[in-house]
């Protein structure tokens, strides 16, 4: 079966990215700075405006708006993998190395990504709150101001939350938003 992507150019949508085997090492030592190099080198040649994003320890969440014209991100996200890939800390590396048959498939990341295009301006908030809610969510956090590796701080300081935001509400989502 033949899985159909959204393509409408120019749009915003809603990703969710999963490491192989659900391995922890996003947060690990340096491999947050190199994602987000990995991000800034992509986005140099190939922009997009990074809306909203949210990195947790076996996976991430983030929002895109693609400039007019382009509906790319499929290329975006190869290139993003595919540099963090050679560059991150993975203390399994040299196990699923040696043990990957299929030699098109890397070791940290999940051949696919999920993407929802967003529709609206409602369906762009819910999302945003479901990626500054995820590490509560998660329990890594009791609170979204917490999460360091989040651009939750960032929406504080432009004025769009309060700093205790998702601290003391039990806060749920249709279960359509954030799939992983």
């Amino acid at each position: 079966m033949r899985y159909r992507r959204s393509q409408a150019p120019g749009a915003t949508y809603f990703f969710t990215v999963v490491t192989h085997d659900r391995k922890k090492i996003l947060c690990l030592d340096e491999n947050p700075g190199l994602l987000k190099r990995s991000f800034e080198a992509v986005r140099g040649k190939h922009p997009f405006t990074l809306d909203a994003i949210v990195l947790l320890p076996d996976h991430l969440h983030c929002l895109w708006t693609l400039p007019p014209g382009d509906n790319d991100y499929s290329k975006r996200w190869m290139l993003i993998k595919s540099g963090f890939t050679r560059t991150c800390h993975d203390p399994f590396k040299s196990e699923y190395q040696a043990s990957r048959a299929d030699k098109r498939e890397q070791y940290v990341w999940q051949r696919r990504f999920w993407e929802h295009q967003i529709r609206n301006d409602m369906d762009f908030m819910r999302h945003v709150e479901y990626i500054h809610y995820n590490p509560v969510k998660h329990g890594l956090a009791t609170a979204p101001i917490e999460w360091r590796y989040s651009s939750f701080q960032r929406y504080v300081k432009e004025g769009k939350y309060r700093a205790d935001w998702g601290a003391k509400d039990d806060i749920s989502f249709d279960r359509f938003i954030g799939r992983e």
